[in-house]
C-alpha cells in the first residue's frame, strides 16, 4: 500500500493519529523503530537544524525538499507530513512545491496562509495574506498533485490576526477548495477548540501540541474526545535533546568527562543498531564486502 494510501485510511479510521515531529534523519528513524503510525517533519525543527536558525521563513523550498527526501528515505512505508510552509509562492509556484514533495517521497504537505516570510505559528508579528488568494494555492495544490492520495493540509494562522471567526471562514474555504485537512493555527482556550470540532463536524481536523505555545496542552484522550484527528507534536523531541546536549555540555565546562553523564546515554553498539549497521552488516556479507 502506497503511504499517501495509507495516511487516507488512518485519517478516515476511528483512531487518533499520532504523529512526533522529526527534525533530522535520526530522529525520523527512531520515531519509526518506535512503532508510530506517521512521522511528522517540522519546519520549526527543521530550520534549527540545518540551519541552527528559528523559524522565520530562512529556508528555501528545495533545502526543505531536500531535508524531507532524507526523512522520507529512512521511514520505510510510514507516512510522512511535511511542513510546506507557505507553498513558496504564488499559485503557479505551490504546483512545482507540490510536484517537488510528491518526488521527495513526503505522503501530505500542509500550506499556510502567512505572508512571506512566515514566522513560527506561536510566534507574536504575524500576518496573513487575502482569503481568495490562499484559496487559489490550495486549489493548485490539490489539481498540481499526481497521486490522488497525497494530502493536502491547509492551515490558517488568522486566529491570531483577525481572531478565531475570520480564522473559521478561511478554514471552510480551504474545505471548499479541496483541502483533505483543517489545520487552525493556535487556538488559545478549549473553547476556542470546541468551536473549531463544532464547525468541521466532518472534516479530519489537526491539533498542534507545541510546548509553552499559545494552546492548551491537552491529553490525547481529550484532544480525540473534541473531535481531533492528527495531532503533531512539532518539538517536543528536539527540546528534549537540546536540554540534554545543554546538561553535557555543561558537565564538560565544569572539567568532568562524559562518564557522570553515563546513566543517561546509549552505548555505542545500541547507537549502531538504531542506525541500522546490522543491516549494514548483512549486505556485506551477502555480497561478499570485505568486513
Amino acid at each position: 500500500m502506497r503511504a499517501t494510501t495509507r495516511l487516507h485510511e488512518l485519517l478516515a479510521g476511528p483512531d487518533l493519529l499520532v504523529a512526533p515531529g522529526a527534525y533530522d534523519a535520526l530522529s525520523a528513524r527512531l520515531i519509526a523503530q518506535a512503532g508510530f503510525s506517521a512521522v511528522y517533519m517540522t519546519g520549526f525543527g527543521t530550520a534549527a537544524s540545518v540551519l541552527g536558525q528559528p523559524d522565520v521563513g530562512l529556508l528555501t523550498m528545495s533545502e526543505m525538499v531536500s531535508h524531507a527526501s532524507a526523512l522520507a528515505a529512512v521511514v520505510g512505508d510510514l507516512p510522512l507530513i511535511a511542513d510546506a510552509d507557505t507553498g513558496y509562492g504564488n499559485p503557479i509556484n505551490v504546483r512545482r512545491t507540490v510536484h517537488e514533495y510528491e518526488r521527495a517521497g513526503v505522503a501530505a504537505i500542509h500550506i499556510e496562509d502567512q505572508v512571506w516570510p512566515k514566522k513560527c505559528g506561536h510566534m507574536e508579528g504575524k500576518q496573513v495574506i487575502p482569503l481568495d488568494e490562499m484559496v487559489q494555492k490550495i486549489r493548485a495544490a490539490v489539481d498540481a498533485r499526481r497521486d490522488p492520495d497525497f494530502v493536502v493540509i491547509a492551515r490558517t494562522d488568522a486566529n491570531a490576526v483577525y481572531g478565531l471567526e475570520d480564522a473559521l471562514r478561511r478554514g471552510q474555504a480551504y474545505r471548499e477548495a479541496g483541502a483533505d485537512v483543517i489545520f487552525i493555527e493556535a487556538p488559545r482556550s478549549l473553547e476556542e477548540l470546541r468551536a473549531i470540532a463544532q464547525t468541521f463536524p466532518d472534516v479530519p481536523l489537526l491539533y498542534n501540541w507545541a510546548e509553552s505555545g499559545k494552546t492548551p496542552l491537552l491529553s490525547l484522550e481529550e484532544i480525540h474526545a473534541l473531535g481531533f484527528k492528527l495531532v503533531i507534536f512539532p518539538a517536543s523531541l528536539l527540546f528534549a535533546a537540546t536540554h540534554t546536549l545543554l546538561s553535557l555540555l555543561e558537565v564538560l565546562k565544569q572539567g568532568q568527562t562524559p562518564t557522570v553523564f553515563a546513566e543517561r546515554m546509549i552505548s555505542f553498539s545500541q547507537f549502531t543498531d538504531q542506525v541500522g549497521l546490522p543491516d549494514i552488516q548483512s549486505l556485506e556479507r551477502r555480497y561478499g564486502v570485505n568486513q
